[in-house]
């Protein structure tokens, strides 16, 4: 890419020239989630034991190197996220999830400045280290493994179950490490637990509850895929408990979201019956071929048009605005399979949007962070074309406009200085 286009530089600076509408803070924030960051060693945080929060590996790896590769930052954490401002465009705050990639053009020095081959790009700030972080368990587990935070402190990531039944190559989907990232977090001696018990997730967020000053507004239940059982429970009954005893003991006191699976109506009915507001059942990929290819699992359990159809018969249950199906932009141009041309893909992209926001659903996305150790990452180290990225935030803008829709709730303000959401830009443009 790097040889036909010249230097990254001259990428960012020919797509903020030629795309003006879009906010140049979400043109690199888009560039850093898809390449990753480098660090400085002195830019990286002590752990638990310093004034910086950690990364928390809250549910992938989101690095494109394995833990194995990452030098430094595989024993001192990099941090959880980072926040940009000023440099030369002048950038309001943008808070960017931290993706690790030693070989990156992108790098934040000792004096917290990012720099994109040698020329500053921006100032950095760190997170600093929540006090609910300081303090463990009854039983010695941390809160950031049992309940980390992310989104600088807004969401709760409850990831309650740490592998996916959707296993092997002809189950997982090509773009997911959750299970590899389990298994490199257990071999590296890392605490890191399979199944979270209740009573874990309940005493963490007591801490988190009795220290937060008021910095966390939602949660999120989530994990891998359940097919058959996890401690003999179907995917409702296993998620739905966690929500059910949350909503229990603290009612009302976070927006409470779940990411499963595209379940029956009956069991999107249960997950609102035990207090969750916001359903993510996730499609990934909107293309009919793509999605069979891409999320074989999915595909061969549940199959695409019946996916679609229980989005859509959440959309009863929970309200169409509160049921926010996610995919992951990029993998649409993720060869040897994806389209061949950024038009093919946004306009594929976009047909699904029309789909489900003409029915009031407003999907979302996150960028996609190519994974070495996952088949797409290994086949496409790039990722997707950075113009593809840059293209589809003004397509989903444009999408909300046309079918009059408001931005999804669950997320915090919209709007470049204000969007928390750290793993793409599509709430710093709206």
């Amino acid at each position: 890419m790097s040889a036909t286009l010249g230097t990254r530089s001259e990428l960012i600076e020919g797509l903020i020239e030629r795309y003006p509408e879009i906010p140049p803070e979400a043109v690199v924030k888009e560039d850093l989630l898809r390449t990753g960051i480098a660090f400085d060693e002195a830019a990286l945080t002590e752990n638990l034991d310093g004034g910086v929060k950690p990364k928390s590996y809250f549910i992938f790896s989101f690095d494109q190197k394995p833990l194995a590769e990452l030098g430094a930052a595989a024993l001192q954490r990099p941090p959880e996220e980072i926040a940009l401002s000023g440099g030369p465009y002048g950038f309001r705050r943008t808070i960017v999830s931290v993706r690790v990639n030693p070989e990156s053009p992108y790098r934040v020095d000792r004096d917290l400045r990012l720099s994109l081959e040698g020329r500053e790009l921006a100032e950095v700030i760190l997170p600093s280290m929540p006090e609910y972080y300081r303090h463990t368990l009854s039983n010695g587990k941390t809160v950031m493994e049992t309940a980390p935070t992310i989104e600088w402190g807004y969401l709760i990531y409850l990831t309650v179950l740490r592998l996916c039944q959707y296993f092997g190559a002809h189950e997982e989907c090509g773009f997911c490490d959750i299970n590899h990232n389990w298994r490199q977090h257990k071999k590296a001696g890392r605490p890191y637990t399979g199944v979270k018990p209740v009573e874990d997730v309940l005493e963490a967020l007591e801490l988190i509850d009795r220290y937060d000053d008021g910095h966390t507004h939602a949660y999120t239940l989530t994990g891998g895929s359940v097919t058959s059982t996890v401690d003999g429970l179907p995917e409702a009954e296993f998620y739905g408990r966690y929500a059910q005893a949350i909503e229990e003991r603290f009612p009302g006191r976070w927006i409470g979201k779940v990411v499963a699976q595209a379940l029956p109506k009956a069991d999107a009915q249960r997950f609102k019956d035990y207090g969750i507001s916001i359903y993510h059942p996730n499609y990934e990929v909107w293309d009919k071929r793509l999605f069979s290819l891409i999320s074989p699992g999915k595909e061969r359990y549940v199959g695409r048009e019946e996916w679609h159809r229980r989005i859509l018969d959440a959309a009863e249950v929970f309200g169409p605005g509160n049921v926010i199906p996610n995919f992951v932009a990029g993998v649409e141009m993720a060869q040897p399979f994806g389209f061949e041309t950024i038009d093919e893909a946004i306009s594929s992209t976009v047909e699904g949007l029309d789909y489900f926001m003409s029915h009031g659903v407003t999907p979302r996305f996150t960028t996609w962070c190519p994974e070495p150790t996952t088949p797409l990452g290994r086949d496409n180290p790039d990722g997707a074309p950075l113009e593809y990225h840059v293209r589809l935030l003004g397509a989903y803008r444009d999408a909300l406009h046309r079918h009059g829709l408001k931005p999804p709730p669950g997320y915090g303000e919209p709007g470049a200085g204000n969007a928390v959401f750290s793993v793409s830009s599509f709430m710093d443009v709206l």
